[in-house]
């Protein structure tokens, strides 16, 4: 994989106007806006069948000011998303790039919804940490694998060309700095050369490359990795021998409640609805309501690098009604139950005399609407009560946050600060929202970037095209 220059006596293969690397949400947005804006691009997808991070995901995007959000008589502005994106990140992103997103979150829902048909609605029953009002949008399954099917669904419908199981392995760059093409290899080891007039990287991030995640996460090298295995640093490797400006490197999104070892992920609804998380002594260790991303590390820092979420039957059977993947790892026997505190201490191992004191605990601070000595607020509604339910989780990388600089319309930033002519990345290929760690990530950062971003960079793309020609 490289970078290598431009030899107009080597005739290409193909000629197309804009390629994609990677058909996840990022590259399938920026498909189908690059379509609506005239532009035919060509997705390249390493895959058989495209799935990427948005597979594994739970599928939620923030939008601010959408319809969805109107007919619940909820008020939301992009100023108040932008506070509560910048809060949680410290204000270490790029406020432009933040705002941009913001401004652009309900047109992009509402787009896709409209005129790609993609059953988007509102998360009305769970208020995500770091989030003032109910702004997740979501396809009615709430997974990740519903939501990247409905956009290749639009994506047929849309006659957009997706070749599967075709690794980028090279880049053809000229003097100027301008992508003329790229090399693709088969799986049967045949290789092929197609020229392009502009290139967009979607491949997201270097979850998978372990080399990288030694370099730039520091502490997170024996983590689980739960994302894409195809995500390799491709973008991130192309962009730093292209002389690109890269920030944020240790930035990443981790989550703390993956069901071990079923590797399912436990939605954290769980804990905003009144869930705790206890480790091996039977006691709690941190605030369950600041942020999943960093409870990664929290989790893998408890003695054996697993704890147990409890909760009770209310909660449970929200999650039931509400989470396939909670049903599946129903379904898989993740789940724990008993009809009292000492019962559960003997079904999960633990000391019964720990939890039993843990629980009463916060029964107290939920009866008073007290905060406790981790700064978590407590609400008399979401009392723990008998029968309580428990699953095993730990912490895990799902991906990083990290990447080539971009402007608003996502053209990669060169070293110098100049865009390159006619390169774009989106998504994890490019610098996120986050910050430079893991506690920077507010829920939906991702697919904000991913799918906003990506609709902005396929038109910018299309732009690109009108002006050339």
């Amino acid at each position: 994989m490289a970078v290598l220059p431009f030899e107009p006596d080597c005739p290409a293969d193909i000629h197309v106007p804009l390629v994609i690397v990677g058909a996840g949400a990022c590259g399938i947005s920026a498909a189908l806006a690059a379509v609506d804006a005239g532009c035919e691009p060509l997705v390249v997808e390493r895959d058989a069948v495209p799935r990427g991070n948005t597979f594994l995901s739970s599928g939620f995007i923030p939008a601010a000011g959408t319809r969805f959000q109107a007919t619940r008589g909820i008020g939301d502005s992009v100023a108040r998303m932008v506070a509560d994106i910048q809060r949680k990140n410290e204000g270490q992103a790029d406020p432009v790039i933040v705002r941009t997103l913001a401004e652009n979150s309900a047109g992009t829902v509402e787009w896709l919804a409209d005129r790609h048909g993609i059953p988007f609605d509102l998360v009305d029953d769970v208020r995500y940490p770091g989030h003032s009002v109910l702004r997740m949008h979501s396809t009615p399954r709430r997974t990740g694998e519903e939501l990247i099917a409905c956009l290749h669904g639009a994506a047929e419908a849309a006659g957009v060309d997706v070749v599967t199981s075709a690794r980028v392995c090279d880049l053809q760059a000229d003097s100027g700095r301008r992508i003329r093409g790229v090399r693709i290899a088969r799986p049967d080891g045949v290789r092929e050369t197609i020229a392009c007039d502009a290139l967009m990287l979607a491949c997201n991030g270097y979850g998978a490359n372990t080399e990288l995640v030694a370099r730039y996460l520091t502490g997170m090298e024996t983590a689980v990795y739960f994302g894409h295995e195809g995500n390799q640093g491709d973008a991130l490797l192309w962009s730093e021998s292209l002389g690109a400006s890269l920030r944020d490197l240790g930035a990443f999104q981790g989550h703390g409640s993956l069901a071990w070892p079923h590797r399912i992920l436990i939605s954290w609804a769980l804990m905003m609805e009144g869930g705790i998380q206890v480790n091996r002594d039977g006691r709690r260790f941190s605030n369950e309501n600041g942020g999943y991303s960093e409870q990664a590390r929290k989790v893998l820092a408890q003695p054996g690098g697993t704890v147990w979420n409890v909760y009770d039957a209310r909660i449970h059977d929200f999650a039931m009604s509400g989470f396939e993947d909670y049903r599946r790892a129903d379904q898989a026997g993740a789940l724990k139950s008993a009809p009292s505190a000492g019962t559960l201490a003997a079904v999960l191992d633990l000391p019964a005399a720990e939890l039993e004191e843990t629980l009463r605990e916060t029964a107290a601070l939920a009866a008073a609407g007290a905060v406790d000595r981790f700064g978590r607020s407590f609400d008399p509604d979401s009392a723990l009560k008998p029968p309580f339910y428990a699953v095993r989780v730990t912490g895990a990388v799902f991906h990083t946050q990290g990447g080539a600089e971009i402007d608003t319309s996502g053209r990669v930033l060169g070293s110098d600060r100049r865009p390159f002519p006619n390169l774009l990345a989106g998504g994890g290929a490019a610098r996120g929202i986050s910050g430079s760690g893991d506690s920077g990530y507010l829920s939906g950062n991702g697919l904000l970037s991913a799918m906003v971003m990506g609709a902005l960079a396929g038109r910018r793309a299309a732009a690109l095209m009108r002006e050339r020609y």
